[in-house]
């Protein structure tokens, strides 16, 4: 008798009432059309974090529901407004692994850039976050050249890749005081090949000139400020280089077969 009242204690244990049964502790579920729609009100009333939280709530609740792509993009979305810049691009790359082919991929790539870009620092520390802005910039506008955002981050990405080139050219002039000239060379060099857009390409010229002249090679630093004067004719910078050369007997010239003559 004792070893029956146990099998049906086990059997009511485990019977379908039980199972399904919750105690306090456990979280009621919600259908997804219901946290979709108070998320939705959440945002539009700016309280982001409540939707993030109805967000994350449907996600974990309703894996397969139809509604969690536009939810995915409402959380990219939201981290973004709240400045938790990290997440948001970690959800937009989550984002783009479960969904590479929905429409909102040119959208989630700008918020992702954006990321990024929003934690640019200054040019003395590490440019990694400007480099990824730049690669997501790049990509949204090599695959999305018609979309509106292509156009909307076009300024940003110009803007990232003066960061890089303001990078290289604080290192150059590091080398370039400590009498590193090869140094200083490669990292101006980089910006003048590699960086033509950005606002540095001037100075760069200049700090060629300069270095190449005090390592003697005369006609590179002459092809330098050639260079220059055809491409910043009312620069400063020719000026400062013009003088330099000057003062030494020469005159800005363009030697062929340098790597800048086609600059």
């Amino acid at each position: 008798m004792a070893a029956a009242m146990a099998l049906v204690g086990v059997l009511a244990a485990c019977s379908p009432m039980s199972m399904f049964s919750r105690t306090g502790d456990e979280e009621p579920l919600v259908p997804a059309e219901q946290l979709y729609a108070s998320a939705v009100t959440n945002m539009e009333n700016n309280r982001y974090i409540a939707a993030i939280e109805d967000l994350e709530t449907l996600e974990r609740q309703n894996p397969f529901s139809e509604v969690n792509e536009r939810a995915k993009v409402m959380q990219v979305f939201a981290n973004f407004r709240l400045a938790r810049f990290s997440e948001a691009a970690r959800q937009a790359d989550q984002f783009l692994a479960l969904y590479p082919r929905s429409s909102e991929v040119p959208y989630i790539l700008f918020l992702k850039g954006s990321s990024y870009y929003e934690q640019i620092t200054d040019i003395t520390r590490d440019q990694e976050l400007a480099q990824d802005a730049i690669e997501t910039f790049t990509q949204l506008q090599a695959n999305y050249p018609d979309s509106r955002y292509a156009q909307e981050s076009r300024q940003m990405l110009l803007i990232a890749r003066d960061q890089i080139a303001g990078k290289e050219m604080s290192v150059g002039r590091y080398y370039l005081g400590n009498g590193q000239y090869t140094a200083a060379i490669n990292r101006f060099r980089v910006v003048v090949e590699d960086h033509q857009t950005s606002t540095h390409v001037e100075e760069a010229l200049y700090r060629l000139t300069e270095a190449y002249l005090t390592l003697g090679l005369v006609g590179e630093a002459q092809t330098a400020t050639a260079v220059l004067g055809t491409n910043y004719p009312s620069s400063e910078w020719y000026q400062r280089g013009f003088a330099l050369l000057q003062n030494q007997g020469l005159q800005p010239q363009m030697m062929t077969g340098n790597w800048m003559a086609d600059r």
